[in-house]
């Protein structure tokens, strides 16, 4: 426990965040202490370790905080370590099998990442499974991360705006619950077992469970064949049809993401496959979330209009969504999305040339008020490697471009609709019951003087702000006037009579 709480790795975790916080608020310098630069930045997370380097996969997708360098220098973080010492497997597998239950057990791993390794073994002659070891002593480590990021991030927190994009708490705060949760095996073989049932019918391949042989320890499942998404040479070779893949991908996310809610936020290269008879295959379901219905709603809204390029519209789904702030200013955003628009849906622009160009609007707009509420994080995450999957088959391939139309075209479905006119109206018959009892009960209630109106929680922080920042003049000036109280009490009248006029200033100038 001394070493996950050593000076020297207390030392790293604080360069490392203020590093964090003046990039993003382009700062040179706090208190003397410069950021780290991107090759610095890149192996102080890599000694850091799992949770460190899981936290710089998030944030790589965020080139709204950090400039490119930053930004490549994040990319080339993989969650590929070595290997438990011999002695670390043999006690975890003890633990995990205290009598072998396998034909062959395959003592070199396959993989290994933060959380744990797999390995090959053979329940009989002829079933092949993947078992997943999970890393000795790595939920506490885990734990000890969160609490000294948990710490550092609520001393820089006075220094960033709450309802801009400058705001990092969120990130952290999320990822803190998803990497504790990942840390289970238990819970991600239910991950595994509710999603397998809810998408049964989505046509991708996903691993079987052995429960009987599992454990917080151990994940026993079926072993899937294939080859990486990424690995292009290989899908090409074996003539595989690509654009139809990354075609069902997306409907695949669409479905989890606006459809159904529920879905898996990882989908890196390494946890995607393409098997021999052409299908995707998703592994590794340490990492799925739970979209929010508002939030459900506000994406599909936010797409729509997207789609029509009502850029007035977008920006008031945003705020919904709680990517801008409720009070921001609508029409200087509608200009903002424009431009955004017209540079990703230009064919005649290559990547880099977008990417250059956004950056520069980007730069233009630093001080406009975007946030990233904590759901939508893992979403963004989602898509931005969902479009990096893309561009490895599809020149120019972008989100605008070449998603949105699919996007488009599930928003009935999404919004509830059958696929065909009569069931739609079908369904709505049989709500009407339902509905005219909802309508009785409001009347009712109205009638009684009952009826609540309830603020958005949107509505709610920008009161609560306003609110404060019109009281904390009043409660400077009280304390400035009891001080002066006090002072005169005491016979120093000089220090009263400077504190009385500094408590009149204040409410003055509030």
């Amino acid at each position: 426990m001394i070493t996950l709480y050593s000076p020297l790795r207390l030392w790293s975790v604080f360069r490392l965040l203020l590093s964090f916080y003046l990039l993003i608020k382009k700062k040179e310098r706090f208190l003397g202490i410069s950021p780290l630069s991107p090759d610095q930045l890149a192996i102080t997370i890599t000694d850091l370790g799992a949770s460190f380097i899981k936290l710089a996969q998030v944030l790589a997708t965020r080139n709204d905080f950090f400039d490119e360098p930053y930004l490549a220098a994040l990319k080339t973080l993989h969650d590929d370590l070595p290997p438990m010492s011999l002695s670390a497997y043999d006690r975890v597998l003890s633990t995990a099998f205290p009598t072998l239950p396998f034909f062959h057990f395959n003592p070199i791993p396959i993989a290994s990442a933060s959380i744990g390794q797999v390995h090959e073994a053979w329940i009989d002659e002829n079933t092949k499974v993947a078992v997943k070891l999970r890393r000795e002593g790595i939920k506490r480590r885990v734990r000890a991360d969160i609490r000294i990021l948990t710490l550092f991030n609520g001393l820089f927190r006075p220094l960033f705006s709450h309802t801009t994009r400058h705001s990092i708490e969120s990130v952290i705060s999320e990822f803190s619950s998803m990497i504790v949760q990942e840390c289970s095996l238990n819970h991600e073989r239910s991950n595994l077992e509710k999603f397998s049932k809810m998408y049964k019918d989505s046509g991708i391949i996903f691993p079987i469970c052995y429960p009987s042989l599992s454990s917080d320890d151990a994940l026993v499942m079926s072993f899937e064949e294939g080859w990486r998404f990424d690995d292009r040479e290989a899908i090409l070779s074996h003539g595989l049809d690509i654009k139809s893949l990354i075609d069902q991908l997306v409907r695949f996310y669409t479905d989890q993401m606006l459809v159904k809610g529920y879905f898996h936020a990882d989908p890196h290269p390494g946890n995607l496959f393409v098997n021999p008879e052409g299908k995707l295959v998703l592994l590794d379901f340490g990492m799925v979330k739970r979209v929010p219905n508002d939030t459900r709603i506000a994406i599909i809204e936010l797409i729509k209009a997207a789609n029509e390029r009502d850029f007035e519209a977008y920006v008031s789904a945003a705020k919904r969504l709680g990517t801008v702030a409720y009070d921001a200013p609508s029409s200087e955003l509608a200009e903002f999305t424009e431009r955004m628009f017209d540079i990703f849906g230009n064919d005649a622009l290559d990547s880099g040339s977008m990417q250059k160009l956004a950056f520069e609007v980007l730069e233009q707009t630093r001080n406009l008020p975007f946030k990233l509420p904590q759901e939508a994080i893992y979403i963004l995450r989602v898509s931005a490697i969902i479009e990096g999957l893309g561009t490895t088959y599809i020149e120019n391939f972008n989100g605008i471009k070449d998603i949105l139309p699919i996007l488009q075209n599930n928003i009935p479905r999404a919004l509830g609709m059958k696929e065909s006119l009569v069931e739609t109206l079908i369904d709505e018959i049989k709500r009407i019951p339902s509905d005219i009892a909802a309508f009785r009960h409001v009347i009712t209630r109205a009638n009684k003087g009952e009826l609540n109106v309830q603020l958005s929680q949107l509505q709610y922080e920008m009161m609560k702000k306003e609110l404060r920042e019109a009281t904390a003049p009043i409660y400077t000036a009280l304390i400035l006037a009891f001080g002066a109280m006090g002072m005169w009490m005491g016979g120093i009248e000089e220090v009263a009579y400077a504190l009385l006029g500094g408590a009149m200033v204040r409410l003055w100038f509030r």
